[in-house]
């Protein structure tokens, strides 16, 4: 069976049919689409297994996403990666996999992209080809159009599960160990603040997700992101914050940076940044330097001590300071780095834990709490002295 041809064809019957209506519910639109699916492969043999898949690839192209619909439903799918209409990858158990499906053009592949980020009122067209935007279940999407995609359309969204994992569940997955948790939960209860660092994919927003459970619900939180995507549902005062993309003319943008000053107004208990990548990290050690202890945050690194240099890096490109108080302001903001990795097997686990010290003319000391032992392939408690550059000797 050519699924693409008969799901066009059947497609333009369906729409056909709702020119006729004001208005028509699910039911309807699934009675509708069925009686057309019937009709059509009666001209041709086609099993009750395909006419089930035809009728459901029909439904998702006026009610969901199209072709992309199977993928969503499927809980144990955490990426899928659209390259251009005909070229689709997802990945599954942490391995990457090739879809068997395809958009039937280009301008349906746009118009999946204009449905999503319309509903969270963002812009994306050949002026402004790059956006940031989310699904209804907070899954995380990145759209870049022609002409900086080469290939067409490219769509990527990171799925997030319905339920949000706890320490519990990270503990059974062999992220980190029962005592490296019972220490992170200490330490949010304690109100330290806490910096997450791991490459792309490495189970961040996760794991800040996860540690924010932890958060006493008498608490006042403010979220701040770039696509709002925590799921923190055990602290009722909570307010989630969302930076927007300027317009068609330039105007209207609202930065990470404005949200974080904004927030310091709204008497927060704690902030949580969802990521920091530039000049914004300057406020947000600011804030956790103006007695909001117990503050969370986000960012790409490939260790704990490289975390530290691109803070640095950060505050200088927002302000022109010596290294040496940028480096004090780290130290005084930063109680706790966790660290995490995708190890080669695709799981994510936590490999370093370390409590930030002071900055006494150099760089940062980091001494570590926990780190990832290969032999053992788990975190292990450090009990050996450390050096002046914060590395076990």
């Amino acid at each position: 069976m050519d699924q693409q041809l008969y799901a066009k064809r059947c497609r333009e019957a369906v729409r056909t049919k709702l020119e006729y209506l004001e208005s028509c519910s699910d039911e309807q639109l699934k009675g509708i689409v069925e009686a057309v699916v019937f009709g059509i492969s009666a001209e041709s043999y086609l099993t009750a297994a395909e006419k089930e898949q035809l009728v459901s690839r029909v439904l998702y192209s006026f009610r969901g996403l199209d072709v992309l619909e199977p993928l969503l439903h499927d809980s144990q799918v955490t990426e899928i990666m659209v390259n251009s209409h005909e070229e689709i990858f997802f990945e599954k158990g942490g391995r990457l996999f090739t879809y068997d499906l395809a958009f039937e053009s280009v301008e349906r592949l746009e118009t999946v992209i204009q449905t999503i980020v319309s509903s969270v009122n963002r812009t994306v067209n050949e002026a402004s080809p790059i956006v940031d935007a989310r699904l209804a279940d907070g899954s995380r999407v990145n759209v870049v159009l022609p002409p900086v995609a080469l290939k067409g359309p490219a769509l990527t969204i990171r799925k997030f599960p319905e339920r949000p994992l706890g320490l519990q569940d990270l503990i059974e997955k062999g992220a980190l160990t029962p005592e490296a948790a019972d220490y992170l939960i200490a330490a949010v209860k304690d109100r330290r603040n806490i910096f997450i660092s791991g490459g792309t994919g490495s189970g961040k927003t996760t794991f800040l997700n996860a540690l924010s459970q932890h958060i006493p619900s008498h608490e006042r939180i403010i979220t701040i992101e770039d696509s709002a995507e925590l799921q923190i549902r055990t602290v009722p005062n909570l307010i989630s914050l969302e930076t927007r993309n300027p317009n068609t003319e330039g105007k209207g943008e609202i930065t990470i940076r404005q949200l974080i000053k904004s927030s310091l107004r709204m008497r927060p208990s704690r902030i949580i940044v969802g990521e920091v990548r530039g000049a914004e990290a300057l406020d947000m050690l600011q804030a956790m330097n103006t007695g909001h202890d117990g503050s969370l945050s986000t960012g790409h690194a490939n260790s704990a001590r490289d975390m530290l240099s691109r803070l640095e890096t950060m505050v200088l490109s927002a302000v022109s300071l010596p290294l040496e108080v940028i480096r004090q302001q780290i130290s005084s903001a930063l109680d706790v780095m966790v660290h995490l990795s995708r190890m080669t097997d695709f799981s994510r686990k936590v490999v370093e834990i370390c409590e930030v010290g002071a900055a006494d003319g150099g760089a940062v000391k980091l001494k570590p709490q926990f780190v990832y032992d290969p032999s053992m392939e788990c975190l292990q408690a450090v009990t050996k002295s450390v050096d002046e550059g914060g590395h076990v000797r």
